[in-house]
């Protein structure tokens, strides 16, 4: 984010770039008592593949000092990082809302019914 202006207005940022701001605000931090727990929407939006990296590494060091997060993403590059995933649907709206399949990337390669499962099991052999 080495685009962004000091004094830089907030609301001239998009919702992903004030989501990396607060992130690395909590990431200067600290260790703290306080923990907190994060919910990030669809924060891979618009990254490089290089940036992803950088946003896992982020997710890595706020894991690190006790914060637990939840992410609702659909880039299979971060999916494949989770430690535990719910996967929803099998369709969106009325038809969709479901849990299809929950458990680690391993398990959830393993269920049929995910439109998700087929996808992540190319990322996931990939890695190894």
């Amino acid at each position: 984010m080495g685009y962004v202006q000091l004094g830089q207005a907030s609301s001239t940022l998009s919702g992903g770039e004030a989501q990396r701001i607060k992130l690395a605000s909590f990431l200067v931090k600290g260790i703290t008592n306080n923990k907190t727990l994060f919910i990030f929407d669809e924060p891979t939006t618009g990254l490089h593949f290089h940036d992803i990296k950088k946003l896992l590494a982020s997710f890595d060091a706020l894991i690190e000092k006790g914060h637990s997060i939840i992410v609702i993403e659909h880039n299979l590059d971060l999916i494949k990082c989770a430690d535990h995933i719910i996967d929803l649907g099998l369709q969106g709206g009325k038809n969709g809302g479901h849990i299809i399949a929950e458990g680690s990337p391993e398990e959830i390669i393993k269920n049929d019914r995910s439109y998700t499962a087929k996808y992540l099991k190319e990322k996931i052999y990939m890695k190894e």
